[in-house]
């Protein structure tokens, strides 16, 4: 009986596929884009979380909250900000990337150029917003106005 399948001896090898030294995930940048979708999700959700509990203080102890709200006024914390602001931008332009790619008939094809362009999007609008807020937190840190 014929088999139509090849045992193992008969196969050809496989192409070893090349990936970065390092890493153990053998995608392209799809795969990266969708870590960083997890990521920035989770650290938005995160964020929201301690939001909510932290403004949950003022019926609790309206001391305890003017404690932490006094805490989140130190120039360190616009480092938070900024990481927060890159995360929410990240997570919302690649939101409506994802969108595009499930929901529009032509996205698969053009997913790359897309990623690209969200990438792009967001570097346009954190680098200035990266420089203002950093600005702002080394002349609070070394004494501005």
């Amino acid at each position: 009986m014929a088999s139509t399948t090849a045992t193992a001896a008969e196969a050809r090898p496989r192409e070893a596929s090349p990936r970065a030294k390092g890493t153990l995930y053998r995608g392209d940048l799809g795969m990266w884009s969708w870590v960083a979708h997890r990521i920035t999700g989770v650290l938005t959700f995160f964020f929201l979380f301690v939001h909510v509990l932290d403004t949950a203080l003022v019926r609790v102890s309206p001391n305890a909250y003017d404690t932490v709200i006094s805490t989140y006024k130190h120039p360190i914390m616009i480092l938070f900000e900024l990481g927060l602001l890159a995360a929410v931008l990240f997570h919302a332009f690649n939101g409506i990337r994802v969108m595009l790619v499930d929901f529009w008939s032509e996205g698969t094809r053009f997913q790359r150029p897309m990623l690209w362009t969200v990438v792009g999007l967001w570097l346009v609008l954190i680098i200035p917003a990266a420089i203002s807020m950093l600005t702002r937190a080394i002349t609070e840190l070394f004494g501005g106005h």
